[in-house]
């Protein structure tokens, strides 16, 4: 989500002021912070940042500085006070009011703040992304691979990211989501299904539908009925052009039956699922105000399973949330052996301010802390790389999104289930779909032959 507002700032910017984007920070007329706060780390990286920029608004002061996205809502005004040589300040949901914004900072001289939540109002004032597809990088030139985070990938990826509704209102209660971003709100299906059929338009193959929640999403359809997300799916995969479909990120608690019989009726929805569920303990999960049991979990897993049982599975976990057993711990270690999942995000808890969780008293110690992430981290890598092993011989149908990372002289592409394969080919390939062969596995990617 943070990916998709970069890359609609950027869009609005060049849309109502003319600008363009440069890589050189000294050569910038307006530069832009967007920012996370759902971990403490991020908050503070935000200032640390802001300091490094600061010599160059003493050198040009016509320079003008921004900080948007989830820092931007949480502290707002306290942002100036603790770096009085900022600019403008807007949250998530104004970041389509920017050039109005940087205008009135221009004219009026004073520092302006507008975190306010209009809702899906940036939605109708956002430009559509026009993609460059005809400018594909000259293979071994890396820095020609540049893209646009949040629309297309200006080199002709193939693939782009739509934006389908804002906040959460499940308040677990480590989150700050639901107070940055404010509370669910769905884009109309008309909307959502414009958006998508101007990208087929333009060449897209593969959309990544974006949400805090995004299987929470009900939309108005056309009649002014109200429609779940399965049926925004099963609208957006029978459009022609649209080859492969994906989501993210969702709640279990909205893992209905109809969403998960999709996998079993939907070749286009991809082989491979987000679904966060932080922990293993069901004392640990009621803390954290879940909504869902360990069973419950799994149920869903093994149900996703039946429909296709090919599929990858990743997911979210929390280590250390205040009050943490070591046996609630291990079971943890236990849920992830028995479900085994392909990856995961997964981090020390970090107290949140204005959160419930931020309140409750924590005594292990940050070691000990740090130990179980570890060993949570290595036990995921050893089914990651297992079934990274089960891939070798096999045929994968890939889109490639554009040079390697690892060899400018070769191709990235990604699979179904969310890997990525580099193999040798042209140019010419980008942005389209190929049939690989995998043949080597290198750390977390794959190797394949055309």
């Amino acid at each position: 989500m943070n990916e998709y507002d970069s890359g609609k700032m950027a869009d609005v910017l060049r849309a109502c002021d003319g600008m363009v984007q440069t890589e050189k920070p000294e050569e910038a007329d307006v530069i832009l912070f967007n920012t996370c706060s759902i971990r403490e780390k991020a908050e503070e990286k935000v200032f640390s940042d802001l300091g490094r920029v600061r010599t160059l608004k003493l050198a040009n002061p016509n320079l003008l500085i921004g900080v948007g996205g989830c820092v931007a809502s949480q502290e707002g005004a306290a942002i100036l006070r603790r770096a009085p040589y900022v600019d403008v300040v807007f949250g998530p949901q104004t970041l389509h009011r920017l050039p109005q914004l940087l205008q009135a900072r221009r004219e009026t001289g004073r520092s302006q703040v507008d975190i306010s939540f209009p809702e899906i109002e940036k939605f109708d004032h956002l430009p559509t992304p026009v993609l460059s597809l005809s400018k594909r990088p000259a293979l071994g030139h890396a820095e020609g691979s540049q893209t646009n985070p949040g629309t297309a990938a200006s080199t002709g990826s193939g693939q782009a990211y739509v934006s389908i509704m804002e906040g959460c209102s499940k308040y677990c209660t480590y989150c700050v989501v639901p107070y940055t971003r404010g509370e669910e709100v769905s884009r109309p299906l008309a909307d959502v299904m414009r958006d998508v059929e101007d990208l087929v338009a333009q060449g897209v193959k593969e959309v990544t539908l974006l949400g805090q929640n995004v299987n929470a999403y009900r939309g108005t359809d056309w009649d002014g009925d109200m429609v779940d997300f399965a049926y925004l799916l099963q609208s957006i995969t029978a459009l022609d052009g649209i080859e492969r479909l994906r989501y993210t990120t969702s709640h279990p608690r909205e893992m209905t039956q109809r969403l998960i019989d999709l996998y079993a009726t939907t070749p286009k929805l991809v082989s491979h699922l987000h679904l966060p569920v932080q922990s293993g303990s069901d004392r640990i999960l009621a803390a954290m105000k879940r909504g869902h049991t360990v069973l419950e979990y799994k149920s869903i897993i093994r149900r996703v399973r039946a429909a296709r049982p090919d599929i990858c599975i990743t997911s979210d976990f929390i280590v250390g949330f205040p009050g943490e057993t070591e046996q609630d711990f291990e079971a943890t270690m236990k849920l992830i052996d028995e479900v085994g999942f392909d990856n995961s995000f997964s981090y020390l808890y970090s107290p949140r301010p204005g959160t419930p969780a931020a309140e409750l008293r924590d005594g292990t110690p940050r070691e000990v802390k740090a130990a179980r992430l570890k060993r949570l981290q290595d036990r995921i890598a050893e089914q990651e790389a297992g079934v990274a092993r089960s891939m070798l011989g096999t045929m994968q149908r890939a889109l490639v999104e554009g040079i390697s990372k690892k060899d400018g002289n070769e191709l990235a592409a990604r699979t179904d289930n969310n890997r990525i394969v580099n193999f040798s080919g042209t140019a010419g390939m980008i942005g389209r779909f190929v049939e690989v062969k995998i043949t080597r596995v290198v750390r977390h990617t794959l190797r394949g032959e055309l």
